[in-house]
């Protein structure tokens, strides 16, 4: 009886959109009339006459490879400097910590647009040492790698991780290691790295599902078109145009169900490779 909220949750909010989601996939369906059963068509159409398809899937490529490990690395290194005995420390983790709380808000979004723009931040910072420059969210050159930017910029939750995982790692390693000589960066590689494997495979995993699915930063950065050129088309972007702006709900749902199988296939991936370097402390 107690379990029958829940029971309902899954088959109203999950199970039930779910599989109408896979259903749809295979029709032609506006939203205003019957879906029309169209079978493979929509599939055949995204990978063989849909140009902007591809566009999008490389776009978040992109951005995948490039944001989750710069993301990693920069949170790995504040959260280095954060386990150390310092005074403030608090105050630090939690100053740290809020772009991450912010997440992937309207707000944050607009702010980059602020920053990044012809009359931002950056270029008055840029002008003040006497160079010129650009409006980097409109050119098509720059405009991802600000989204990767603000990826990387949203640390925190990642760090956290970080930072509990080396505050369980025993003093007496490091002690061991200073016996016999070892050195701060000698630690690093054959201590802290090591120990810190199971972490850093949490967060790579965590962090490749969530940058399939970024969507806020990019819509509010393009302005809801993905450009400039389609260099923002993110693909939940573009799942989001076909969906609700062309009513083509049925090619949407045929696009969300490739992503969970391309999302799917990295996190199997990274779990096959995880056996050569996920060190557990009993293998």
């Amino acid at each position: 009886m107690l379990l029958l909220p829940w029971f309902a949750g899954l088959i109203f909010l999950t199970a039930g959109p779910l599989l109408s989601s896979f259903y749809l996939a295979f029709t032609d369906y506006d939203m205003f009339n019957s879906p029309n059963w169209v079978g493979l068509q929509n599939f055949e159409d995204m990978f063989l006459y849909d140009p902007r398809f591809m566009t999008a899937l490389g776009v978040t490529l992109t951005y995948v490879l490039l944001g989750v490990p710069l993301n990693l690395v920069f949170a790995l290194g504040i959260a280095l400097l954060l386990n150390l005995k310092v005074r403030g420390l608090g105050m630090f983790r939690a100053i740290y910590y809020l772009p991450s709380l912010l997440g992937s808000s309207v707000a944050v979004a607009v702010m980059w647009r602020q920053i990044f723009g012809g009359q931002g931040v950056m270029n008055s910072l840029l002008a003040s040492f006497g160079f010129v420059g650009s409006n980097w969210i409109a050119h098509p050159s720059y405009a991802l790698y600000t989204l990767v930017i603000l990826h990387i910029w949203q640390f925190g939750s990642a760090m956290i991780v970080f930072l509990a995982g080396l505050q369980q790692i025993p003093r007496e390693l490091y002690e061991a290691a200073e016996i016999d000589g070892a050195g701060p960066w000698s630690k690093f590689r054959r201590v802290t790295l090591p120990m810190l494997t199971p972490v850093i495979f949490f967060n790579l995993v965590l962090g490749v599902i969530n940058s399939f699915q970024a969507f806020t930063a990019a819509y509010i950065v393009s302005g809801g078109s993905g450009g400039p050129s389609d260099a923002t088309l993110f693909y939940t972007l573009y799942l989001y145009q076909e969906g609700f702006t062309h009513f083509r709900m049925g090619y949407a749902s045929a696009m969300g169900w490739i992503l969970l199988v391309i999302i799917g296939a990295f996190t199997a991936l990274n779990f096959w490779i995880s056996r050569r370097w996920v060190f557990y402390g009993d293998n």
